[in-house]
């Protein structure tokens, strides 16, 4: 019976942790975080990547214990959730676009951990909702646990993806650096109008 009910809870956490994977998506958050990292020293932007993971992780698990306390208090809807987030992010997207997010001033004067990378690029409502959805989902402390080592070890990769991908800035040079941020811009910005127009279609039941 025992070895039921863990390969049940090895499943569950399995699931959970691909599934948080494919949304959080590291590799494909990378170069958005390089071009925002782009004016830091190497020290500073390996900080910063694991500050990122943290930021998140710390979101992800606050929604999953008190998301729907939270979200009922203050009568927020999942729609307007998504809707600020993709506003957020479409303003970081043009920032880095236009260049003005790479310039020395900005780079040193923001914590781009906290926003918008930590959240709400990681831990944005696709990523809060599917956590508070599994909290749902779970049956037993052995599967609450499987759920919380997936987000745990999604969030530790999600760190050494960041500080590893550093390295690339060291090889691409300034006018690489450059190229890297404007595309990180048309990204975010991409992803910024993806959430916006969901958002829509979930107010208005398209």
């Amino acid at each position: 019976m025992n070895d039921v009910i863990t390969l049940t809870a090895l499943t569950f956490g399995a699931q959970a942790f691909v599934t948080l994977f494919v949304i959080l998506d590291p590799p494909g958050a990378a170069p958005i975080f390089l071009g925002l990292a782009s004016g830091k020293t190497v020290k500073e932007q390996r900080k910063l990547a694991w500050q990122a993971a943290a930021v998140s992780l710390f979101v992800i698990v606050s929604f999953a214990l008190f998301g729907n306390a939270i979200l009922g208090y203050l009568n927020i809807s999942l729609a307007a959730l998504q809707g600020a987030g993709g506003i957020l992010l479409l303003i970081t997207g043009l920032g880095l676009l236009t260049g003005s997010l790479t310039e020395s001033n900005s780079a040193t004067s923001k914590n781009i951990a906290l926003v918008p990378l930590g959240t709400p690029l990681l831990a944005g409502p696709g990523a809060i909702v599917t956590t508070m959805l599994y909290v749902q989902k779970s049956e037993g402390n052995d599967q609450l646990a499987a759920l919380a080592i997936a987000i745990f070890a999604v969030h530790f990769l999600i760190g050494l993806t960041f500080m590893f991908s550093t390295k690339i800035l060291s090889v691409i040079k300034d006018s690489g650096v450059e190229m890297l941020a404007r595309i990180a811009g048309l990204l975010l910005s991409a992803i910024a109008v993806e959430m916006i127009i969901s958002s829509i279609k979930a107010f208005f039941n398209i």
